[in-house]
């Protein structure tokens, strides 16, 4: 049976799934309080380059998350570059799908951005839904911390060069990682500085072994090649 469990008495959710460590501690996080059912998980991908926006992760790296997890994939694809007008197009498609299945909430893994916050919540609302956010607000060098103690394993998939130097990409995302980031950083990448790709978490069915390769400098940022192991 899929963690979440099938509960017809709660209210029904998607998950925005970047494949990285803030979309799955609050999968976790609301696994753990059994308040919404997350019956599917959202992604965003480049269709151009087949891996997710922004992380740079291998389509089928994702996958095997999925299956690990034991949800549901929902996919949308938008071109690189992608004009603000056809990812909302594209985003508006994939939530009617999640209305036509009697889905209401989204939830995010989001900190503190409040420009992001208010952005989703205005699109959600357009279409009748509404978004969550288990994670607001909270001390993200505490954060940070949390993820891993509580058994999430990650690698830096992609970061932003203009903040963090390239010899950060494919390393894990560990107490050895966050003392050695610059004072600037945000310890858990929330401003951009960093995207991660998790290898594991409790709720993973196995871990997704991962080897990395080469990186690649693109338009000021460097992406681990991550592959499966």
């Amino acid at each position: 049976m899929p963690p979440h469990g099938k509960d017809g008495d709660r209210p029904r959710a998607w998950l925005s799934w970047s494949s990285g460590k803030d979309s799955a501690f609050a999968l976790g996080e609301v696994l753990r309080s059994r308040e919404y059912d997350v019956v599917a998980l959202l992604t965003t991908l480049s269709s151009e380059f087949g891996r997710v926006s922004m992380h740079g992760v291998r389509e089928d790296l994702l996958d095997r998350q999925a299956r690990t997890v034991g949800l549901p994939l929902e996919k949308i694809w938008i071109p690189y570059p992608c004009p603000n007008e056809v990812y909302e197009r594209e985003m508006s498609r994939g939530l009617e799908k999640a209305k036509s299945d009697g889905v209401r909430h989204v939830v995010f893994g989001d900190l503190f951005l409040e420009d992001i916050r208010r952005y989703r919540e205005s699109r959600l609302e357009s279409v009748g839904m509404r978004g969550l956010f288990p994670l607001w607000g909270r001390n993200t060098a505490e954060l940070a911390r949390a993820m891993i103690a509580g058994g999430i394993r990650a690698r830096i998939a992609s970061l932003d060069t203009r903040q963090l130097p390239r010899t950060f990409a494919g390393r894990e995302f560990n107490e050895e990682l966050l003392e050695a980031l610059p004072p600037n950083v945000d310890p858990c990448g929330e401003r951009g500085e960093f995207h991660t790709f998790v290898t594991d978490a409790r709720y993973f069915h196995e871990p997704v072994s991962v080897k990395v390769g080469p990186v690649v400098e693109r338009d000021g940022f460097a992406f681990a090649d991550l592959t499966a192991a």
